[in-house]
């Protein structure tokens, strides 16, 4: 390489300081606008994927302008440029999404998400995405013998710093919108910051590459490239979709995967090489086992102290492996925006496989067996194209053998799994809210209990249960004559079994329900009685419609409303109901903004002056009575806290729910008081509001 010196340009410490701080911004936006926009679509887990989906899209997009900026303008052309838009940009600030962006149809979410994000994010995310491989392209055509492969550990330094810190520093102190004003005037300082850099480096002297010394890497390497990042891309997702099922749909979950994802990045970039090919295979096999063994349907539910580390401690591993390999394979750095180019196709090659492929593809979450079988297939492919890995020395060799038939169990193992889960389904489909099944079993040892008299059951003891995720969302036994049993969260001594009943003396009511799951509610309907139903989820109607009886048994005249329960009561006049019941917490994803001081408000604006919120609050990971509790403190409510227990034979689980509602028209029903505790006033601390929210605060 033949290079001529250069005496002045910016220093090696500022284009450090602009590729970290423009990292740091890059990633610390995605928790930011992901939790802005996540209660307009359900606020359901699904969103941060699509989220995902759009930044790994819009960085490939950067990655293809840095690329094309560098490599055919001159430097001088490439700062004007480069200025020209990160000026046009300042046009979008500050990124708080606009309200009219809220969708007034739950259908076809995944295209508006990708529309608004492009709107409110979309150019500053691009010029900040361009930064770090623009400005290391500058800094190596500037210097001879230039170095840039730890700038790229150093920007996913910033990046894992932004996302570690959401959570535990800016998510807790400060609200929503401050944070957007924040990161925009951050952003405007960075804009600047590069613009300068560009305007220093005008006019130096370049150092050129002579193409005989460093050919252009072949397109088998650069598809092998983009496959290892493809790879890990795809793990990062489908593993983030696994933890996030039963959990809740949160920046703190989702940073968690995504930092290991970046730290991987960090250790096989950084000059040092962390990466040991011997020691990280056989740590592969070993994490590739594991999590193979853990999605046996004999498995499921784990739990979260199990699940998250196992799983997480894989993704790590795997991501190591791909990532490892990528800078075991880094070209010279006269190709320098070629690789990134090709990391960041795979990088949105894998995104689109998980976010959109997959769900059309399949009837269940199978995009975590697929890529991990691929994760297999490509440690065969980067071993036999290695002329120095042990391996290709001894093919066909006991070792080289070993290892295939490794893989190629561990291909069967997933395959298998897959087929008994889908097997183990009566019916099985999937949208962008998730995984529907509806799943048929047998009861032993049933028994009817009436007036104190135990009956002998009927021969007939089959059931049926309607899943979300691993959730139970229903179960209706078929018997003609226990068929209209208020089963699972919904017994009779459960909170809203209790309130039904307590309502009932009163005469016909009018109730609404969030969440429809089998309609078990329903099967309370008496003469008069109108019962309306907010679901999101069109499959859910179908399937609550088709698959169980609790609708058509009821004697209530029921309405479903389609969309998200809260928009759409934002849309309705008031609708005067006896009681509410707010059931989207059964253990699974957490739509936080059916829990802010602002949903609540509207909640009473639907109620009767006398009418009762009930508010279901079981959930394995968080202890969501806190929240609940401030909210009836903040509004002069009083809340009442009733909890039963599991009684199996007749379907009923142990559930928690809590009783909102005037001190005055609980004095007139004894029966909810004598039936739970009444919650102290609680302070203000713990209330949500559409602006500000922490789950870490309620970890159980």
């Amino acid at each position: 390489m033949s290079a001529s010196s250069v005496s002045r340009g910016p220093s090696t410490l500022l284009y450090g300081v602009a590729i970290f701080s423009s990292a740091f911004l890059l990633f610390q936006v995605q928790p930011l606008i992901a939790k802005i926009i996540l209660p307009w679509f359900g606020g359901g887990a699904a969103v941060w994927i699509v989220c995902l989906l759009f930044f790994q899209l819009v960085l490939l997009l950067g990655y293809f302008y840095a690329h094309l900026l560098s490599g055919r303008f001159q430097p001088r052309t490439q700062g004007r440029i480069h200025a020209a838009i990160l000026a046009a940009s300042f046009l979008a600030l500050p990124i708080l999404p606009k309200a009219s962006w809220k969708p007034s149809d739950p259908a076809a979410p995944v295209v508006h998400i990708l529309l608004l994000l492009g709107v409110a994010v979309g150019l500053p995310y691009f010029l900040l995405s361009a930064t770090s491989p623009l400005l290391q392209a500058w800094y190596t055509k500037t210097r001879a013998g230039a170095a840039p492969y730890r700038f790229y550990a150093l920007s996913n330094a910033g990046s894992m710093l932004a996302l570690l810190s959401y959570p535990i520093l800016i998510e807790p102190m400060f609200s929503s919108s401050h944070q957007a004003v924040g990161w925009s005037v951050a952003y405007a300082g960075v804009a600047l910051l590069c613009a300068a850099i560009g305007f220093l480096s005008r006019g130096e002297a370049v150092t050129r590459a002579n193409p005989e010394t460093t050919p252009r890497p072949d397109w088998k390497l650069q598809l092998l490239w983009v496959a290892l990042a493809a790879c890990a891309s795809a793990l990062l997702l489908a593993v983030t979709n696994h933890i996030t099922q039963n959990v809740a749909s949160v920046p703190f979950l989702w940073v968690l995967p995504l930092s290991l994802y970046l730290l991987s990045f960090i250790l096989c970039f950084d000059a040092r090489g962390w990466y040991r090919r011997g020691l990280f295979l056989r740590l592969l096999g070993v994490m590739l086992g594991g999590m193979a063994y853990a999605l046996a349907p004999s498995f499921t539910g784990l739990p979260i102290k199990v699940l998250i580390p196992l799983f997480c401690c894989g993704l790590f591993v795997c991501c190591m492996f791909c990532h490892g390999e990528l800078a075991r394979l880094k070209p010279d750095p006269a190709h320098l925006t070629t690789f990134y180019l090709m990391c960041s196709v795979g990088g949105a090659a894998g995104a689109v496989f998980v976010a959109l492929v997959a769900p059309r593809l399949f009837s269940g979450y199978y995009e975590l067996q697929v890529a991990m079988g691929i994760c297999a297939i490509l440690v065969l492919v980067v071993n036999y194209r290695d002329p120095q890995s042990e391996f290709r020395i001894t093919r066909w060799q006991p070792s080289w053998l070993v290892l295939i038939a490794l893989v190629v169990a561990l291909i069967a193992s997933l395959f298998t799994t897959a087929r008994e889960q889908s097997a183990e389904a009566r019916l099985a489909v999937r949208n962008f809210y998730g995984v529907l099944r509806v799943i048929d079993g047998i009861v032993p040892n049933v028994v009817l209990v009436k007036e104190n008299a135990v009956q002998l059951p009927d021969d007939d003891a089959r059931y049926r249960r309607l899943l979300n995720g691993t959730i139970d969302h229903g179960l209706q036994f078929l018997a003609a004559s226990r068929r209209r049993w208020p089963t699972t969260y919904y017994g009779p001594d459960s909170g809203i079994g209790v309130a039904l009943k307590a309502a009932q003396e009163n005469g016909a009511l009018r109730m609404g329900i969030i969440g429809l799951g089998a309609g078990t509610i329903a099967s309370y309907g008496q003469p008069g009685d109108h019962y309306s139903f907010y679901e999101i989820n069109s499959l859910d109607v179908q399937i609550a419609n088709q698959e169980f009886t609790f609708l058509r048994d009821s004697q209530a005249n029921i309405d479903i409303v389609l969309g998200d329960a809260r928009l759409s009561l934002e849309r309705q006049s008031p609708q005067a109901f006896d009681i509410l019941a707010v059931d989207a917490f059964s253990g699974d994803s957490i739509p936080v903004h059916l829990l802010t001081r602002q949903a609540f408000d509207l909640y009473f604006r639907h109620l009767k002056t006398d009418g009762v919120l009930a508010v279901h609050i079981s959930n394995k990971y968080l202890d969501l009575e806190p929240v609940v509790a401030a909210a009836a403190t903040w509004f002069d409510k009083e809340a009442v806290m009733i909890s039963n227990l599991d009684d199996h034979q007749k379907g009923v689980y142990a559930a928690s729910w809590i009783l909102v509602g005037s001190r005055a028209g609980f004095l007139g029903q004894p029966r909810i008081e004598q039936a739970g505790t009444i919650l102290a006033p609680s302070n203000y601390r713990a209330l949500w509001t559409d602006d500000y929210s922490s789950l870490l605060k309620i970890l159980k």
